[in-house]
């Protein structure tokens, strides 16, 4: 094999798929990229056998044929290389050579028969979505993050499904939870999203999506689709495979509906957020809580820890309901409310055996709930 590449082609696609090749799993192989001349330019792909990714780039091919090489390797000599133009050429026993006239690099290749075969997935009816939308509901979702429990795949993954309520445009909805915080999050699709009618959505893996995140950018649409046991996105000549988890998630809509009697409290995102950041200054391990009482126009929240000490601050709001008193983590509520465009959120409240639910002012389409701790 040898062919030249130039570095702007490759180097953005190579920083992306750090994350894919940088997951421990039991091949050794996956921590390589496979790269494959394919007519007048070449693929690379990377796997970390949960999630695939394949894209084609173009090149001036001088010999055909498949290498593996170290991708974390390969990707800080492509990014620090001093010119545009870069040879890459395989010599005896799998050992490649990445250079020019002035600058030359050996290193050791792998077994290109040892590295797994992307999925052969056929007749998949895509459907489009904006790639800035679809961007936007995985960044919103996977602040959520995951749990260790293997077994509870519903935490692991996002549950993405189409909404059958809404009946004058397409709507899909994304939907994360960690199990004291969800969120939803809806965008518009364009084409046929098919959905089995024995299951109402599937659960994708949320580290996978936090790679396809890295693919997507401001412009164009991406192509979307469910086949078997696995999501494909495609995207300008590049294509991520993720495999689905397997299990049920929870019923959701009750915990994100508004309670009968619960108040909507409007208030300066930016100034709650600051507040927050203050009062986990004497948060820890042990002691995560913050407590939000609401009364007669005023939010006070207090922090109190028994190996640090406590702390205290109220701002002015516009509530004039009973008071209530609440506790929660603080880190959650910041997360939330980092997600929220708007300059005004919107909190809405019951009482302690009801979620927080936290949204903007002017977003229908975004929301999250958090259920108040002990206090």
């Amino acid at each position: 094999m040898e062919f030249i590449i130039n570095k702007s082609d490759i180097r953005d696609v190579l920083a992306k798929v750090q994350g894919i090749i940088g997951r421990k799993t039991s091949l050794s192989i996956t921590g390589s990229v496979l790269i494959k001349i394919v007519g007048s330019g070449m693929t690379i792909s990377a796997t970390d056998l949960e999630t695939g990714f394949e894209g084609f780039y173009p090149a001036r091919v001088e010999s055909g044929g498949t290498v593996a090489v170290n991708g974390k390797k390969l990707y800080e000599i492509i990014r620090d290389f001093p010119s545009e133009e870069i040879l890459i050429h395989e010599i005896d026993n799998r050992w490649i050579e990445i250079g020019n006239e002035r600058v030359e690099y050996h290193i050791m290749g792998m077994n290109p028969d040892d590295f797994p075969d992307m999925p052969v997935i056929e007749d998949v009816n895509f459907f489009e979505m904006e790639a800035v939308l679809f961007k936007r509901m995985i960044d919103k979702s996977i602040i959520i993050g995951t749990g260790t429990d293997e077994k509870r795949a519903h935490i692991n993954g996002l549950f993405f499904q189409k909404d059958p309520a809404a009946a004058e445009e397409k709507v899909a909805k994304m939907i994360s939870t960690d199990g004291s915080r969800l969120s939803k999050i809806e965008a518009p699709f364009e084409g046929d999203f098919e959905i089995p009618e024995d299951i109402e959505g599937f659960l994708i893996p949320k580290k996978g999506m936090s790679e396809v995140s890295k693919f997507l950018g401001s412009e164009g649409k991406v192509q979307l689709g469910f086949k078997e046991n696995h999501f494909i996105v495609k995207k300008e000549g590049e294509t991520l495979v993720l495999r689905l988890l397997e299990g049920d998630f929870p019923k959701y809509a009750g915990i994100i509906t508004q309670k009968e009697g619960s108040s909507d409290i409007s208030i300066d995102r930016q100034l709650l957020i600051s507040m927050l950041k203050r009062m986990s200054i004497l948060s820890s391990d042990d002691y995560k809580s913050v407590v939000f009482s609401f009364d007669s126009n005023r939010l006070e929240v207090t922090t109190t820890n028994p190996d640090l000490g406590e702390s205290k601050e109220d701002m002015g709001i516009d509530y004039d309901g009973d008071m209530v008193e609440l506790a929660f983590n603080p880190r959650f509520f910041i997360d939330s409310l980092n997600a929220v465009e708007d300059k005004t959120a919107v909190l809405n409240i019951l009482d302690l055996k009801n979620p927080c639910l936290v949204r903007g002012e002017n977003d229908n389409n975004f929301l999250t709930a958090i259920m108040p701790m002990k206090i």
